[in-house]
This record gives structure tokens, sequence and C-alpha cells, in this order.
């Protein structure tokens, strides 16, 4: 005679990580429904009237990916190029210059994409308009991280990354922690400039969210189907 197989043993196993597999599930879809609600917000500020400069600080977070509107000069010698920008798979630019705004400070402006030549040595000739400037743009965090092969390594115009630290230490002056994308055509018009002002809206990884989700609460269904199999169907079968 066979001994019996424990059958609390597998079920114990199952009731855990079932339980476990479906808390994670029930985990990342929490998190896609608070990521789809900050993206709906998100979506709402930018359909909001555009904001004058001076309302911005009252705002603090809540003006994040507002519209703007912004009256000033651009800080001739102190523009960069953001490089290994892509757009529609090419290769290029970001072009980043602070402006000086009428009422005081300095905030900086993304003010479009600018394609990289055939060769990467020669860098593009991207104008600073002059005299006063009246802009329009959508209001992100300034600071932008990406992989750095030599932090610190900047020369002249062209930056790998957007490390404001290191961008206010040279400009020597004050600098809130925002950038504006803009929007408004440049100098001589929509395309005068020779730049391209595409600004997606950020991902925010809500479809990354669910797929996980998705993915536990298969994990869970199949421990149990696991268990239901092997410890009650095969059960009454012998």
């Amino acid at each position: 005679m066979r001994n019996a197989r424990p059958v609390w043993l597998p079920t114990l196993a199952a009731l855990v990580f079932a339980a476990l597999t479906a808390s994670l599930g029930q985990w990342q879809w929490r998190k896609a429904e608070l990521k789809q609600a900050l993206q709906a917000s998100d979506d709402n500020a930018r359909r909001l009237p555009a904001l004058n400069w001076s309302e911005v600080a009252p705002l603090g977070k809540a003006a994040l990916y507002r519209r703007v509107r912004l009256n000033g000069q651009y800080a001739v010698g102190f523009q960069v190029l953001l490089d290994n920008r892509v757009l529609n798979g090419r290769a290029g630019y970001h072009v980043v210059t602070p402006l000086r705004l009428d009422q005081g400070g300095a905030v900086l402006v993304n003010r479009g994409w600018r394609e990289a030549g055939l060769e990467r040595t020669r860098l593009p000739v991207v104008a600073t308009p002059s005299g006063r400037q009246s802009i329009e743009g959508i209001l992100v965090h300034a600071q932008t991280r990406y992989l750095e092969l030599a932090p610190g390594a900047e020369t002249g115009p062209l930056w790998q990354n957007l490390d404001l630290e290191r961008y206010r230490a040279w400009f020597q002056g004050d600098m809130p922690d925002w950038l504006v994308l803009q929007t408004s055509p440049g100098a001589g018009g929509p395309g005068g400039d020779g730049l391209i002002r595409n600004w997606p809206k950020p991902d925010v990884g809500i479809a990354k969210h669910r797929s996980y989700a998705v993915q536990w609460f298969s994990l869970c269904a199949l421990i149990v189907g696991l268990w239901v199999y092997f410890v009650v169907v095969k059960k009454t079968d012998s």
C-alpha cells in the first residue's frame, strides 16, 4: 500500500503563492490606475489657459505641464546643445537657451530639435534671437538625466545632459527648477529658425503596469489550476 501524499503541504504552498501573486497583481493594477489619473491631470493642465510667469511660483508643483507665457531676452553665450536626442529615428540635438525675464531672473527654454549633420564633429549653427522675445511653452522639470559616460566633461556648447546644478554654476544667475518646452513659432515665424518643436506627452508607464498586473494574475490562475488538477482531480482519480 502506497503512503498517502500529504495534501496540506501543496495546499499551503498554493495558498501562499496564489495570495502573493494576486497581491502583486493588484499592486501593479493600482499603480496603473494612479498613473492614469496623473496622466488625466496632466492632459487637463495642458488645456488650461496659459499662465503668466508671475503665476507659476504660487502654484508650485501644480504648475507642472501648464502652458506659460514668457517675456524677456535670451542670454547670448549660454545656449547649449543637448546631444543624442532622437526624433523619428534621426539623431540630433535639443537647443536650450536661458531667457532673462522682464521681471528678473531667468528660465531655461528648450527651443526645439535640430538634426545632426553627417559629420558629428561639426555642430549645427543655431542663432540666438536678439531683442525682446515673447514665447509660449509647456512647463516641465528642468533636471533630465540620461546615461553619462563622463560626468562633468561638458565643454563649450555641447552637453550630454542638462545638469541643472552644473548649469547654474556656469550661468551664475538665479534660475528655477523649471524648463519651458517652447511651442510658439521661433524667430521669423513657423520654421523660421529651423527647429522642430514636437513634444510628445511623457510616458508614465500605464501600459507597463497593466502588463505586469496581467502577468501576476495569470500566474495566480496557473497556481490555482495546478492545485485543482494535482490535489483535487488526481486525488479523485487515484
